[in-house]
């Protein structure tokens, strides 16, 4: 008789699963809860007591871990010495094995557990169960996932199983597996306090196919971090709009980024990852008219961002231009209502914790050719103790409070960047180029003579004098910058004689 073990945390669908298996011949065994909840639904199951001939112990740790369990899974069926082997030791093989492993993800997410909770949590047998299955993958049916019953029901009616399902089943345990060990291992990882350790494995789950990537050639895929995160892109609420794409996830990853910077009604503007405007303002209202203004052709077809809740009267306003996507903490039904009925393909992104800290276990992910670098995420801006003011003209109060607002936005612009602002939005912003002039001729010729009596910000120090001149030309009163070039005094004599104002920071930016 062939027979199917089946010991399961999560019981969805165990009780119709172990009907058909009786109904097709197999001797159903299990283990405790799955073997009560199987009895209770009206199948004849052993326990697995009854083939072991030894009882469960040490409160369960040990219930599966027996030659008789995994003798009868590992028996290779067309090796005539394991066929021989098991009928002189009085056992026989187990065809079917349906495990899914102690929860302990959500035991770890639970707020009230304890570690000594996190370690009993800690599945044994049922990955020990899984391997050998699937090892044995030719001869046994292995199912870590209730949605993968009726495959292999339909493969036993069937009487013709299909290799590649086989390797399927195979694949998903040892994913499964290799995902648990990594949440146990991230866990223990996060609580020792190891930053780089040695070996590295992380744990994802997929959201969502992408209709392609970053090109209409390349196929791309979603995924989200499988322990949820303090603020998460992933865990975004879609309220109305098309399928988000691979670039409309990475722009509003930049841009999300960029408002947490700031506590204020805030709106930022982004394209292709890189600010495109950014205000703040007395409310939600007055803070996207300045971002909006900052650079009017630029937004089109851009992301929005704002922290807080989108109404009517905003989205009224937003919806003038096209946006492909806009995330808020939250939007009023009738906001959503316009959109829907204006501009049906904007995205709307609620996103919760908006205001939350960073995960501590967070990293900075690049990939690259053979590998990974992994950074902490730049979560500072610059300390304030280490400001310092280098030309004879210190900053005004106002000077000050503009000079903060635009380092935060060259924070998250792509370097080499120069933000050109005034206390309350972006003016003019350069990026991505490769010599640090041709970024703030880039940002100033955009601010063009709005320039006059604004800010300046570098995400780096200048190499030379020429980005003082320049800035000098359209009227830049007061510049931010980390400072530490060979060249600092010939800038800093530059600012004296044009009677600017410049602060040293200490704190580089570069974002690649």
């Amino acid at each position: 008789m062939k027979r199917a073990l089946l010991s399961v945390s999560d019981k969805t669908g165990i009780v119709e699963f172990a009907k058909e298996l009786s109904l097709l011949g197999y001797e159903i065994i299990s283990t405790g809860g799955t073997l009560s909840t199987l009895i209770s639904g009206g199948i004849k199951a052993k326990n697995i007591s009854e083939i072991t001939n030894f009882p469960e112990c040490l409160d369960g740790r040990v219930k599966t871990l027996h030659p008789a369990v995994h003798a009868g899974l590992l028996a290779i069926r067309d090796n005539p010495l394991h066929m021989r082997c098991l009928a002189e030791l009085g056992l026989s093989t187990i065809d079917v094995v349906a495990v899914n492993l102690y929860p302990f993800k959500n035991t770890i997410l639970n707020k009230h557990s304890t570690f000594a909770d996190a370690v009993e949590n800690i599945d044994i047998g049922g990955p020990s169960m899984l391997r050998a299955a699937a090892k044995n993958y030719r001869f046994v049916y292995v199912a870590c996932d209730w949605a993968d019953y009726p495959l292999i029901i339909d493969e036993l009616k069937s009487g013709n199983p299909s290799e590649d399902k086989r390797l399927y089943l195979m694949y998903k345990a040892y994913q499964h597996t290799a995902v648990y060990d990594t949440l146990i291992a991230g866990y223990l990882r996060e609580k020792l306090e190891i930053k780089f350790p040695s070996e590295l494995t992380f744990a994802y789950e997929k959201q969502q196919d992408l209709r392609y990537g970053e090109n209409p050639h390349q196929s791309a895929a979603f995924y989200r971090e499988s322990l949820p995160q303090a603020v998460s892109l992933a865990g975004a609420e879609q309220l109305a709009g098309k399928e988000l794409s691979f670039n409309n996830i990475n722009d509003t990853n930049g841009a999300l980024d960029l408002l947490r910077e700031f506590s204020e009604p805030a709106a930022v503007a982004v394209k292709h990852a890189n600010p495109c405007g950014a205000g703040v303002g007395k409310d939600i209202y007055d803070a996207y008219n300045k971002a909006y203004q900052s650079d009017p052709v630029s937004i089109f077809g851009g992301i929005v961002a704002v922290n807080r809740t989108v109404d009517l009267e905003l989205s009224t306003t937003m919806a003038e231009t096209f946006l492909e996507v806009v995330l808020a903490p939250d939007f009023t039904k009738d906001a959503v209502a316009l959109f829907k009925e204006r501009r049906k393909n904007t995205r709307l992104l609620k996103i919760n914790n908006l205001f939350a800290g960073e995960n501590p276990t967070n990293f900075d992910i690049k990939k690259v050719a053979g590998g990974l670098l992994l950074q902490e995420p730049n979560s500072t801006l610059y300390n304030k103790a280490e400001l310092k003011v280098v030309t004879q003209k210190a900053p005004t109060k106002e000077e000050c409070a503009a000079l903060e607002f635009a380092f935060k936005v060259v924070k998250h612009t792509k370097s080499n960047a120069i933000v050109v602002a005034n206390g309350e939005s972006t003016l003019g912003i350069g990026m991505g180029q490769t010599s640090r002039i041709w970024a703030a001729e880039e940002a100033l010729s955009r601010a063009a003579f709005r320039a006059k009596g604004a800010v300046l910000a570098s995400d780096a120090f200048f190499p030379f004098p020429d980005c003082v001149e320049a800035a000098e030309k359209y009227g830049i009163t007061a510049i931010i910058q980390p400072g530490g070039s060979v060249n600092d005094q010939k800038s800093i004599d530059a600012c004296n004689k044009a009677g600017i104002a410049m602060v040293f920071c200490q704190t580089r930016h570069f974002k690649h």
